[in-house]
């Protein structure tokens, strides 16, 4: 048993870097879109899932026990619990805005995506793992822009949100009106009361993917009764 563990292997070092590698292919796609959870995050988890596979099978015929104990392992077993521990991780990057819109989850995707990767390539599965990789790839930035493309109209539309803060409150019905004939679509408002008669109305919007953030802009501001907007598309 002592020369096994000793002995290093070069398919499972190979294992370790195709890991690093396609991880690192993911890592890059997360990093060009600044997402919090980037380069070295899916790295880490794409390195660590294939090197708990290695471990898991590897430990299931170097610890094979003796006449006197009969031990019996599953060769998945510790990187069957690799999919269950990275859905705490994928799970922090997943907010709830405060206009009520939820992002990260395309991110949380991904970092399961890496487990996945890095488990099918500790088991030895190479091909399977790169042409999951550039699955997973096509999927998240081909596939998108090519429904957009041929899709419908309202595929062709962005979300933004406005914080919109009006002076008297008797005015609200007004101001959503005039709101809507400057935009496409209000996907969905609240309102919120402030001090005096003011009062804060948090709408999401639905505008074209060539409208720019300024335009949106001066349009909103330009409505009376309007006293402050914050605007994030």
């Amino acid at each position: 048993m002592v020369e096994v563990i000793n002995s290093t292997d070069p398919e499972m070092l190979l294992r370790l870097i195709i890991a690093a590698i396609l991880g690192l292919a993911l890592g890059i796609e997360r990093e060009l879109k600044r997402k919090a959870l980037g380069l070295k995050t899916i790295l880490v988890i794409s390195i660590g899932s294939c090197l708990l596979t290695i471990v898991s099978i590897q430990s299931a015929y170097v610890f094979e026990g003796s006449d006197l104990i009969d031990i019996r392992m599953d060769p998945l077993r510790l990187a069957a619990q690799i999919v269950s521990g990275v859905g705490f991780l994928g799970a922090g990057v997943i907010l709830r805005r405060e206009d009520e819109t939820i992002s990260g989850l395309t991110t949380a995707a991904v970092v399961w995506g890496a487990a996945g990767v890095g488990i099918a390539t500790g088991a030895g599965f190479y091909v399977e793992s790169v042409i999951g990789v550039l699955l997973l790839l096509f999927s998240v930035e081909l596939i998108p822009y090519m429904v957009k493309v041929i899709g419908v109209n309202k595929l062709h539309l962005k979300e933004a949100s406005v914080r919109l803060t009006i002076k008297n409150k008797e005015y609200i019905g007004e101001v959503i009106e005039k709101v809507r004939k400057e935009v496409i679509e209000v996907d969905h408002y609240r309102i919120k009361d402030l001090q005096g008669q003011s009062c804060l109305l948090v709408l999401t919007i639905m505008v074209g993917e060539k409208k720019e953030t300024h335009d949106i802009y001066t349009k909103m501001v330009n409505i009376d009764q309007v006293e402050n907007i914050d605007l994030r598309v």
